[in-house]
């Protein structure tokens, strides 16, 4: 009796920290993994919410000694947070697979402006990322000795870890893991608005008339422009606020069925939670009265107020577990970076932007590769920074208003060019004309302030972005246009067999299981394979019987249902159907063989298992696309599947004739 080998320390640790594979032959495999609206809030939501830590206090302190004029910017930012919200919610509806900003731009505006927008969020991502954990790691540390601040940025690294860890396990783990800390947020702030509105009801009117003496103060101090200028400010210093509003149009594919009402109830659970609570703190600040504190956030100076008659331990209880939970909420808010920016790069992969191997799946299914990714970036940003939260805010909330703009531009575009088809294109163009208005405003006042202050990295960074990906773009292109010489080349070669040469099929019927067999691998019905299938044909004639192996790839363009997985095996199924007539018209005895999966290497070890039981005089051939030249770039963008397949072979004994192939390569196509 054969014994499986045991699990090397390796893979026995892989599984601990990350999980065992999924199985993708799993019908229900799409359920376990995609969320309904509440957990989709928790995972997407809390980069939103998490803002109302930073954004209220920025737009507060911008008012100077106006404090009372934070009423009048609650106002613009809850109607700003519900018409971006209520604009999203229509790309939700126009693009019910995933329309992110890169989507969205691409599709409406143009690829190039696509590929801006797509970078732009990026590095926004990154940001999100690293601002959130240094800004949780600042208010953990906030309650610690001084003499503990040089720990900070080897616990933020951690974090990092930690964070990358759980999204590798998969996502629907990591939002599980999260869930308690997101809600004893809600639960705490929800609590302490209300205490607000019903506890000080009656203080709750003088607002807006301390709001109306403190404008004409200003406007005697300031004069009429200085003061719409001041509150104008303030209003756009709170632009962190509306980050993250964008993440469910990009995270349509990990939500449950039917999606678009999954994407939309969770889009009015961000809006209509991030709204209460942004107002509800301004309110609360403007109640009380409050004054900036050193060393304190907004937060915590009205919480010590809020709980000053409750009595000691009490009132510290709750401003302790109130802003732990927002310490911790900054930690949770970094995971819409780890959720929707392997999205992006994903589907900028499959574009050609990033190298293709961005768009593969892990076992777990999930796109190990752009967490990684992102994970990298953000440590290294964190350290290169020092993980001053000073400097990260700087950089922070200036790409995703880039972002924000195409977006719009894009939607009031559309709605014009189908105005003659949808009767209620006007109200729609409404929104997003609305929308494109905010959102450029706000673009243009956080670059000219933050410029001079540091912003211009940001903008150097997404420079230095843009002009990689073009070149990776370019590269892609080049070998594109080889690949589809090499195919228009063959396809014709191989009709003119049809249509000139004898058919010999009748002799495919005459074979034995033991006669020699290639098994040539196959990546879909195309010049490279035709190519293989022709230098087996031509020079290893003493093989007999002929075997097509293919892998259909599960990847982040086409893992979004199960309807999508069934599409790719017919058509995998179809395309080595070809590959099997035309070796039958040479008179030799073909089958096809396939399987899908993440990894193709992995899937032919599998697969030549079965293989080699059926035909044991068999050899595996895989041909090799050959560029002009070989590049250092080219090794980093192609994914060298041939040398992969070769290694798991080899370590099982089999043998794998690689065959060069060049776009200009002659081919005898006679029998």
């Amino acid at each position: 009796m054969n014994r499986q080998p045991s699990p090397s320390l390796f893979h026995r640790l892989r599984n601990l920290f990350i999980g065992r594979a999924r199985d993708l032959r799993d019908d229900q495999i799409f359920h376990r993994l995609t969320l309904i609206a509440f957990f989709a809030w928790i995972g997407l939501g809390s980069d939103g919410l998490s803002s109302s830590c930073y954004g209220p206090d920025e737009a507060y302190r911008t008012l100077g000694h106006y404090h009372s004029l934070a009423i009048f910017v609650a106002i613009g930012i809850v109607l700003t947070i519900l018409i971006i919200s209520t604009s999203y919610s229509q790309i939700i509806r126009l693009f019910p697979s995933g329309g992110g900003g890169y989507r969205v731009a691409t599709k409406l505006l143009s690829p190039k402006l696509g590929m801006i927008s797509g970078c732009s969020l990026l590095v926004d991502y990154v940001l999100t990322i690293a601002v959130s954990v240094a800004s949780g790691t600042d208010a953990i540390f906030s309650l610690f000795p001084h003499e503990y601040q040089s720990a900070k940025i080897l616990v933020a690294s951690a974090g990092i870890i930690v964070l990358i860890l759980m999204n590798l396990r998969g996502i629907k783990e990591s939002v599980y893991i999260l869930m308690p800390v997101f809600i004893l947020f809600v639960i705490t702030h929800a609590a302490a608005i209300l205490y607000v509105v019903f506890g000080h009801a009656s203080q709750v009117p003088a607002v807006y008339h301390d709001a109306v003496a403190d404008y004409h103060l200003a406007k005697h101090t300031l004069g009429t422009v200085g003061v719409l200028a001041l509150i104008l400010k303030a209003y756009s210093m709170g632009a962190g606020t509306y980050t993250g509003l964008e993440a469910v149009s990009n995270s349509i594919p990990i939500l449950k069925e039917p999606r678009i009402k999954t994407g939309l109830m969770t889009m009015r659970y961000m809006g209509i939670s991030l709204a209460i609570t942004v107002f509800g703190l301004l309110l609360a600040y403007s109640v009380f009265k409050l004054n900036p504190a050193p060393g304190k956030t907004m937060n915590a100076v009205f919480l010590e107020a809020l709980t000053a008659n409750w009595g000691h331990t009490p009132g510290l209880v709750f401003v302790f577990i109130t802003l732990i939970s927002e310490s911790f909420l900054l930690f949770i808010a970094a995971q819409t970076g780890f959720l929707d920016g392997p999205r992006v790069i994903g589907s900028m992969a499959q574009d050609s932007w990033f190298p293709r191997k961005f768009t593969v799946l892990s076992d777990r299914l999930v796109t190990q590769n752009g967490i990684l990714f992102m994970g990298t970036l953000a440590l290294l940003v964190l350290w290169l920074t020092g993980g001053s939260i000073v400097i990260l805010v700087v950089l922070y909330s200036i790409n995703v208003f880039i972002t924000f703009a195409l977006s719009q531009s894009g939607m009031v575009r559309h709605w014009w060019q189908v105005r003659r088809e949808d009767k209620h294109w006007w109200h729609r163009l409404l929104v997003n004309g609305i929308g494109l208005i905010i959102t450029v405003f706000i673009l243009a006042s956080v670059v000219t302030t933050k410029f001079m202050e540091g912003g211009w990295v940001t903008l150097v960074i997404t420079s230095s972005l843009i002009l990689a990906v073009s070149m990776i773009k370019r590269h892609y292109n080049y070998a594109d246009k080889l690949v589809k010489r090499l195919n228009v080349k063959m396809f014709h070669q191989v009709q003119e067999v049809y249509d000139t040469y004898p058919d010999y099929s009748v002799l495919s019927d005459v074979y034995s299981t033991d006669d020699k067999t290639a098994v040539i691998c196959v990546s879909g019905y195309n010049g490279l394979g035709i190519c293989a299938f022709m230098k087996v044909h031509h020079d290893f004639r003493e093989y007999k019987n002929i075997v097509f192996l293919g892998v259909g790839i599960v990847d982040a363009g086409n893992f979004r249902g199960n309807a999508e997985l069934k599409d790719l095996e017919d058509r995998l199924k179809g395309e080595l159907g070809q590959y099997r007539k035309l070796a039958m018209h040479y008179g030799h005895h073909a089958e096809i063989k396939y399987s899908l999966g993440t990894d193709v290497a992995d899937e032919i070890k599998e697969e030549a298992k079965t293989i080699q039981k059926r035909f044991p005089q068999s050899v595996f051939f895989v041909g090799q696309f050959l560029l002009p030249k070989a590049t250092a770039l080219q090794r980093l963008l192609h994914n060298q599947t041939q040398f992969a397949i070769q290694n798991r072979l080899s370590h099982k004994g089999i043998i794998m004739v690689m065959i060069p192939i060049r776009s200009h390569l002659h081919v005898e196509m006679t029998p």
